[in-house]
């Protein structure tokens, strides 16, 4: 159902936050809906392209955030292309990026409060949220009480795919008829590669959900 809100969708060019976009579309309508990306010296640069591509193929509007300063005070796997990235069967992933999402989420409701919107998507999920604990609820819920009390404005911070693991992310594409556009078009490889490398932690959890959920649609 069309609302007659606006809707600020933080995309990377990703799966999940595409599928976010999609769904915002959906919901709000294509005019309602911006996106904001943030730039900060991620080695998967590819998806910035992607995110450019695929706003620009949406026809909806994205600003792109420059948050590099993020390489001048810490260090992680995930900007740094001379480290091999490992998943640790105990402790963080030698991805995680201190900070990130809440300085994502910060810069969002700035931007968004700006442009008068309300509502601030992200495609957080702690499902199959490779043990980064900024994508977990408490965490969310816990920026929005503090953004609100913050600049003194009622966010909204959804996220649709909070309990959803990969193959219902997957499933969700499908039921609003994307599920090859988000295929072909999203990057999630943490190592940059095309079409994903098939090794790193980011590729094996797309590539398994995809297939368990093709493996239940196939059955039904």
């Amino acid at each position: 159902m069309k609302q007659d809100t606006e809707a600020l969708v933080i995309f990377s060019g990703g799966q999940d936050s595409t599928t976010c976009l999609l769904q915002a579309i959906a919901t709000y309508g294509r005019e309602n809906v911006q996106t904001i990306t943030f730039q900060y010296g991620q080695r998967h640069a590819i998806e910035l392209e992607k995110a450019r591509w695929i706003a620009q193929d949406l026809g909806v509007a994205q600003t792109v955030i420059d948050l590099s300063l993020l390489q001048s005070i810490t260090h992680n796997a995930l900007m740094d292309e001379q480290q091999v990235v490992e998943a640790p069967t105990a402790g963080l992933p030698n991805t995680f990026v201190d900070g990130r999402n809440a300085l994502f989420l910060l810069y969002a409701a700035i931007f968004a409060k700006g442009k008068g919107i309300h509502d601030v998507i992200a495609g957080v999920c702690e499902t199959d949220f490779s043990g980064y604990p900024d994508c977990r609820n408490v965490f969310v819920q816990s920026m929005n009480v503090t953004l609100n009390l913050a600049m003194d404005y009622e966010f909204r911070l959804i996220t649709p795919l909070m309990y959803l693991d990969k193959a219902q992310t997957w499933s969700l594409a499908d039921e609003l008829g994307y599920l090859d556009y988000v295929r072909n078009h999203t990057h999630t490889c943490y190592n940059g590669v095309e079409g994903g490398c098939g090794e790193c932690p980011s590729c094996v959890l797309r590539e398994r959900g995809l297939q368990t959920y093709l493996a239940q649609k196939a059955v039904i």
